[in-house]
């Protein structure tokens, strides 16, 4: 089977890479703007890639739309900070890249495998938090808010993908990160100018700051994923076994792993006192809370709870998360310790 990543070099992308070519014998065709996060793997035999612009290669990536089996288009925006200060590049690339390519999947016969995102549940009922992808209603916030302009452009993706399955016969599964964490999730210079998610942020100011800043408090609860688990949940979805995710929608989450964000940082910190590299710098660590509109701007809007149903992924694929939270983030940590040059 010939998989084509796009934003093979990103977060989900590197660890997919990595466990796709450990786990299967399938061949990998990348496409990101850099390869610093999969130097070791460029010389793979079932590896190849190319570097380049999305916006501008169009008539390669549809060649190799043609040529593969299966599309994962990992290219997107998933940062806060990002969506919240530039939305319609968010809307561009998250929305309009991807249309295209999905396009030219129901042309061609192909199957995509489309990153959703926890993010499209929205605001959930707060009598039923528990969000079912084929049940839990969809509720964003005002467009006065723009962080929702990403939930939005993913959830319209979502239905315009399942449309394509309904009319053209598309083949397609939808799957929904809930809060992946490790290693390259973002770099430290995203974190040195506050652009980087909850646990590389945390990390770099422990290190760098020595002061974890929590937003509003830290109060708000996400269901944390070891980026391990969440990947062999796709590997698993890819695979397919007995055709079980054509036309799914799954949620890839940990609902073990809720916690608020300031518990979260606390354990990030108590891992960290366990390494001689970091001990020092995390036992002199300060909390302080800033408000939301002093950290983000005034466009920044919140969820307070995010904890997914996983019921669908164990019975029709058999899978189940098992880091717990601690775990995940001392994973994270042995990483950094290792590699804070490639931070």
């Amino acid at each position: 089977m010939k998989i084509f990543v796009t934003g093979v070099n990103g977060f989900i992308g590197s660890h997919f890479l990595e466990m796709a070519l450990a786990q299967t014998d399938w061949e990998i065709q990348g496409f990101d703007l850099a390869d610093n996060n999969i130097t070791q793997f460029l010389d793979n035999p079932r590896f190849s890639m190319k570097k380049g612009d999305i916006f501008k290669e169009e008539a390669w990536l549809n060649e190799q739309i043609k040529e593969c089996d299966v599309l994962l288009p990992l290219i997107g925006i998933a940062r806060p900070a990002y969506y919240i200060t530039r939305p319609l590049w968010t809307f561009e690339l998250d929305f309009e890249q991807n249309l295209k390519m999905v396009r030219k999947c129901a042309e061609y016969g192909k199957r995509v495998i489309f990153p959703s995102t926890s993010e499209v549940y929205g605001m959930p009922d707060p009598n039923n938090k528990v969000m079912d992808e084929d049940n839990s209603n969809l509720i964003l916030g005002p467009v006065s808010k723009s962080r929702w302009i990403y939930s939005c452009s993913k959830q319209m993706m979502d239905r315009v993908i399942f449309a394509f399955g309904q009319e053209m016969g598309l083949k397609f599964t939808l799957f929904r990160p809930f809060n992946w964490v490790g290693p390259r999730l973002d770099s430290f210079k995203d974190a040195s100018e506050h652009e980087g998610r909850s646990i590389t942020q945390f990390i770099y100011d422990v290190l760098y700051t020595g002061k974890i800043t929590l937003v509003n408090g830290g109060a708000q609860r996400r269901s944390f994923t070891w980026v391990g688990d969440g990947v062999q949940g796709l590997i698993d979805i890819i695979t397919n076994k007995d055709n079980q995710a054509e036309g799914q929608i799954f949620n890839i989450g940990n609902p073990e792993n809720n916690y608020s964000i300031k518990e979260m940082a606390e354990i990030v910190v108590d891992e960290m006192k366990k390494f001689p590299e970091f001990k020092d710098k995390a036992d002199k660590v300060e909390f302080i809370v800033m408000d939301s509109d002093k950290y983000y701007g005034k466009n920044y809007d919140d969820m307070q709870d995010r904890l997914p149903s996983v019921k669908k992924m164990e019975t029709r694929l058999g899978w189940k998360p098992k880091a717990t939270l601690r775990e995940a983030i001392h994973y994270t940590l042995e990483w950094y310790a290792k590699n804070l040059d490639k931070a």
